[in-house]
């Protein structure tokens, strides 16, 4: 998988020019080139619309960054009423906790995984969190309505203008590297019930 942009849209205080934000954004880059299918250093899709599942590509990615020190599945706790589900990943930082979401569901999921990083830095739960999108070149070949960078980007003044002490958010927004009619499909499913941390 490649990456075709970073964007990095909020960035207040200091810990966006910390030595671990740096570390933690080229773990993320790493483990985005991690995810491959049919191949074992590229990710070649098969140009089928709406042909291929979401769920499976994630999964070097996680494990890359679990095997990074990262915790996988975890759930925050956000404020009362507020059932924002888990994290997919968080990794601990000296100014906090960082989130990265890896979006597996339609635009409306997108915009919940940008909530929840949102609120958890209001609230004090989070330091940062990324968000890691397909690009509208991917998204036609995965499942329908899969959200996309550029359905997003209309909402990110939104963000822009949230009152923060301190904080970043991000989009990295990436590709498949090569297409194939040869390659297979990738199997369509849903996400498991897997047991679920506290943050």
């Amino acid at each position: 998988m490649k990456i075709i942009e970073e964007n990095i849209f909020v960035n207040v205080g200091s810990f966006g020019d910390s030595k671990q934000f740096h570390e933690i954004l080229n773990q993320i880059r790493v483990a985005i080139s991690c995810v491959t299918w049919s191949s074992t250093n590229e990710f070649i899709i098969r140009p089928e619309r709406r042909g291929n599942g979401v769920v499976p590509i994630k999964e070097n990615f996680i494990r890359h960054l679990v095997d990074n020190n990262w915790r996988s599945e975890v759930r925050m706790s956000m404020a009362e009423g507020m059932n924002p589900g888990k994290i997919d990943l968080v990794r601990a930082t000296d100014f906090g906790k960082f989130a990265v979401e890896w979006e597996t569901g339609n635009i409306s999921s997108s915009h919940r995984a940008m909530n929840k990083i949102a609120v958890g830095i209001i609230q004090g739960a989070l330091i940062g969190g990324i968000l890691v999108l397909p690009v509208r070149n991917l998204s036609q070949y995965l499942t329908d309505r899969i959200g996309n960078y550029e359905e997003f980007t209309p909402y990110l003044p939104l963000y822009k203008n949230l009152i923060i002490r301190s904080g970043v958010i991000g989009i990295i927004a990436i590709e498949h590297d090569k297409e194939s009619m040869d390659s297979q499909l990738i199997p369509k499913g849903k996400d498991g019930n897997a047991k679920k941390d506290d943050l």
